[in-house]
């Protein structure tokens, strides 16, 4: 991970809470819950973030970083509360730049390393803390992350956030589309058939391991996802009191029924690769892998990833029959009724060569010797990511 590895130690800030043409305009300025970072550069191309905030407090994070020769995203949608996904936004990215640097650049296994990293320094601190914060326990989330160096991409997923790349057509496809999608994650949601087998065989003697309750499936009657960033009380049973289980579990559990170690799939950028779309599963519940890349194939490039919240609000309208200025009135907490937190992150790949080995350092307006990057803010209803004090999850970069 040669760019990053070189880069990274120098980075002292980075935009937050919309620096830089982010924030609450333009179009959005009716809406106190909606965040956006136009259009900026990275390595080989232009990126667009938005937050839409629904829960009361934000519990989608995330964040871009850019080198002369690297791209690393991250999309961190929390649940039970914001305070693991706030963590994993603080530590992730280093702990990839920490195991980088040890061996001698970036590879699915140090991807795989950095996580089980970060869930390990999570579960001391929950271990740590849940006797006086005993909430702490029932905390967790899902964890989307890519990578680009080397005209390499490395996409590592936990949980239900998604990547889909967006493709020129080759004469092969079907149908008449100019750009078709190709889903790059692995959804770990017990919703789908596959991961829910794969539930049921690794606990052949647990008959309650997944179950079904109004049309949703769930493990032990709780979590729709099967992999996750902490949830140490669905991995840790020694953590949690007979009491507390009784309460958040109604079938015991005697080992570990969520996993930490993430899907990662390696592949090569190719001619025809247009853009990338990560998003929290607030975007997936409402548009489909296609129609997502649809509208950012025929869509200006600023604000297209705010494009693509308004278009997932529009349909959470539509199935309320309500129209989209009816949600956008409703306070957060009760807009959480309507549609999930939703947070998008788009990455156009214009200059595939600019990743390639041997690559000049400028590409895009990331001039060599620069670095940069975006964080989402910590809530967008506050705007409070630079009003951070000495909270423990600040990202730290080594």
């Amino acid at each position: 991970m040669g760019g990053l590895r070189r880069w990274l130690p120098s980075c002292c800030c980075f935009d937050r809470g919309g620096g830089g043409g982010g924030g609450r305009s333009g179009s959005v300025a009716d809406d106190g819950l909606l965040w956006d970072v136009a259009l900026k550069a990275h390595a080989s191309g232009d990126y667009s973030v938005a937050v839409a905030q629904a829960n009361e407090a934000l519990e989608d994070q995330a964040q871009v970083l850019v080198s002369p020769a690297s791209t690393l995203v991250g999309v961190y949608d929390g649940h039970g509360g914001p305070d693991a996904a706030r963590f994993v936004n603080a530590r992730l990215f280093s702990l990839i730049q920490e195991f980088a640097s040890e061996n001698g650049g970036l590879s699915a296994e140090v991807i795989r390393q950095a996580f089980g990293a970060t869930e390990d320094e999570f579960m001391d601190m929950v271990a740590k803390s849940w006797p006086t914060q005993p909430r702490f326990v029932s905390v967790g989330s899902c964890c989307l992350v890519g990578a680009i160096e080397d005209g390499t991409l490395y996409v590592a997923n936990l949980g239900d956030s998604r990547a889909v790349l967006g493709r020129r057509a080759a004469p092969g496809d079907r149908g008449k589309r100019r750009t078709v999608a190709e889903r790059l994650s692995r959804d770990h949601n017990v919703s789908d058939e596959a991961v829910r087998r794969e539930v049921v065989e690794a606990h052949p003697d647990d008959p309650h391991i997944v179950t079904s309750a109004h049309g949703v499936w769930r493990i032990k009657g709780i979590i729709t996802v099967s992999r996750s960033i902490g949830d140490a009380y669905l991995k840790r049973p020694d953590m949690c009191s007979p009491a507390l289980m009784q309460t958040i579990c109604p079938f015991p559990m005697r080992r570990p029924v969520m996993s930490a170690v993430p899907s990662v799939r390696t592949r090569k950028l190719r001619p025809g690769d247009q853009f990338l779309i990560f998003a929290s599963d607030g975007l997936w519940e409402q548009l489909t892998d296609e129609a997502a890349v649809d509208i950012v194939a025929r869509s200006p490039r600023k604000g297209v990833a705010m494009r693509l919240v308004r278009a997932a609000q529009l349909e959470a309208a539509r199935k309320k029959d309500m129209k989209y200025e009816s949600i956008a009135a409703i306070e957060k907490g009760r807009r959480r009724r309507f549609h999930d937190d939703i947070t998008v992150v788009v990455l156009f790949l214009d200059n595939r060569s600019s990743c390639a080995p041997g690559a000049p350092t400028q590409s895009s307006g990331v001039v060599a010797d620069e670095i940069d990057g975006t964080y989402a803010p910590v809530d967008v209803f506050s705007l409070s990511s630079d009003d951070q004090g000495d909270d423990p999850t600040r990202p730290v970069l080594r």
